[in-house]
């Protein structure tokens, strides 16, 4: 039995995108922090969809926590056929205001982790039929972004790697995508204490939903990059026409406090 396993899958888009798989009949292996949440939305998509849900509890800004989730995956005999590394939060804030902890643990999400995911499950992807990775970037990965610096440079690196690892698995089985979403409608804004421009992104910010249902569909239609949403695409190849200190003073005079 294959499974699709997607991190931070218990809230905003990870929810979104679990829905959207099981929806098509796809077993899934949901991870997130809170195990509550976790069987929540494990418990809906079972009685909804008829599928087979398992979920592990992992704090995924551990340096050991891709090598736990995948031993046990093993120790369950599962079999992954789509990886979509989905978790990621930002911390804002100047780069020498905010406790460089906070940072080291977001890089470790937002980076370290996914791409152990994907050293971890490359071996067992190979040996499916047709296999997928969907890595979660962002737009901020199109430019620096003055106030989320290192979260914008971890997106930029997702994005790059995503890049290179799907030019290196060129004619095999496994076809990698990666999603940078802009805006959306979730806690993210939260999280990080954005609260000075949640009102803007609550206005022009896409509905989880509508994100997933394209992801999956430019997923399994083995895009290389998917930018959600004709202002975010526009916005994005708008980063590669103008000098560069022109765009990071536009995100910056967005994101400052």
């Amino acid at each position: 039995m294959n499974y699709a396993l997607i991190t931070g899958a218990s809230k905003g888009i990870g929810r979104s995108l679990a829905t959207v798989l099981a929806k098509k009949k796809y077993n899934l292996i949901l991870v997130a922090r809170s195990t509550s949440e976790l069987q929540v939305v494990s418990s809906e998509l079972i009685t909804k969809y008829g599928v087979q849900v398992e979920y592990i509890a992992l704090d995924l800004s551990t340096p050991t926590a891709a090598g736990e989730l995948f031993e046990w995956v093993q120790q369950k005999s599962y079999n992954i056929s789509i990886l979509v590394n989905n978790a990621g939060y930002a911390v804002w804030g100047e780069f020498d205001a905010t406790s460089l902890d906070d940072q080291n643990r977001m890089l470790q999400v937002n980076m370290q982790t996914p791409v152990a995911l994907c050293h971890h499950f490359l071996p067992m992807l190979r040996q499916q039929p047709a296999a997928y990775i969907m890595n979660v970037a962002s737009t901020a990965a199109y430019q620096a972004v003055p106030t989320l610096s290192t979260y914008a440079a971890s997106k930029a690196f997702m994005l790059l790697f995503t890049r290179g690892l799907r030019a290196d698995l060129k004619g095999s089985n496994v076809s990698v995508t990666c999603l940078s979403p802009g805006p959306v409608n979730t806690n993210f804004i939260d999280r990080a204490g954005m609260q000075a421009i949640k009102a803007t992104a609550e206005k022009y910010g896409m509905m989880p939903d509508d994100v997933a249902r394209i992801a999956v569909k430019g997923m399994f239609a083995k895009k290389s990059e998917l930018v959600p949403g004709v202002l975010n695409a526009a916005t994005a190849f708008f980063t590669r026409l103008v000098p560069k200190a022109m765009v990071e003073k536009i995100a910056g005079n967005l994101y400052k406090k």
